[in-house]
């Protein structure tokens, strides 16, 4: 390959500069003096290159567009993750505004009950069911230390729930009406027919030692009759829903099964049930046994 000299390359440098300047000008004067000469010119071209355009145009129109499917892929994946948490926490949120709207219910319930007749009162939450084939009792977070006695009877806004049989110091065991061991002296409002409340561990107590059946109807509202000292007179139960030959079934008024919040009342007649006798540690402390009063020692024989 033979190699320019210095000296025309040194030539060539210095002529192509005028030349190309030169040239623009000849373009810029031919254009002026003949515009349409040249839009032709530019239009064959731009004729003759759309097919190579077109062709080359292709392949970066379908790589652009595979680049945005994959954008659009990851970002749907974002909004899809994002959207899940968020609808995890509307539903924890959900769950939250429920149950505070169920307890605001029920509180506003328990603020238009005023018991008649009552000495105190005390308001308390439900925090075990003790529901099973054979116990009906609950368990609320209130005690002795909020002046909670046994035999205190616990109400709602519709009616009688039960009484307390177990206090302890934070917490309280709650009878319910519809357990084995419930008996409550009743009578039937209007015609006074007096009876006995008797739970059976079924959804419906029933009515035992009615003094006058026959006038025991559906739709008889049950008050309790205040006899045996233990409920004042008055407190609404329930109402006879069917007429059977082993007694009256009565519907209560509360729905024992959804209880959330109570009213723990104290009408004073708690003085007069008998108390549990105290409990006899047989566990030595300090390597001492616990000695046990002569009553203790009676009760253990």
């Amino acid at each position: 390959m033979v190699r320019p000299s210095a000296q025309l390359r040194a030539t060539i440098q210095r002529t192509t500069p005028p030349l190309l300047v030169l040239l623009a000008v000849v373009v810029i004067l031919l254009g002026k003096a003949d515009q349409t000469m040249f839009d032709s010119l530019r239009t064959m071209l731009s004729d003759d290159a759309a097919p190579a355009l077109d062709i080359l145009s292709r392949p970066i129109g379908a790589a652009t567009s595979v680049v945005d499917r994959v954008r659009g892929v990851f970002a749907m994946y974002s909004d899809n993750r994002r959207l899940e948490e968020e609808n995890v926490r509307l539903l924890q949120w959900q769950q939250v505004a429920l149950k505070l709207s169920s307890d605001n219910r029920e509180l506003r319930g328990l603020l238009k009950v005023v018991p008649d007749q009552a000495v105190s009162y005390e308001t308390a939450r439900v925090i075990a069911d003790s529901g099973g084939g054979y116990v009906r009792s609950i368990m609320v977070n209130a005690g002795a230390e909020g002046g909670l006695a046994r035999g205190q009877a616990a109400i709602t806004g519709d009616g009688l729930v039960g009484r307390l049989t177990e206090v302890g110091s934070r917490a309280s065991r709650v009878l319910l009406i519809t357990d084995l061991n419930s008996r409550i002296p009743v009578s039937i409002e209007g015609s006074h027919v007096s009876a006995v409340l008797a739970g059976d561990n079924s959804e419906r107590p029933h009515l035992l030692y009615t003094t006058e059946p026959d006038q025991v109807k559906i739709g008889d509202r049950i008050v309790t009759s205040g006899d045996g000292g233990v409920f004042p007179p008055g407190l609404p139960v329930g109402v006879v829903s069917a007429v059977e030959p082993g007694g009256a079934r009565v519907e209560p008024y509360v729905e024992l099964s959804q209880l959330g919040y109570l009213l723990i009342v104290d009408y004073g007649l708690s003085s007069g049930l008998p108390q549990p006798a105290p409990v006899v540690d047989c566990h030595p402390r300090h390597g001492k046994p616990e000695r046990a009063t002569p009553a203790d020692e009676a009760g253990v024989r």
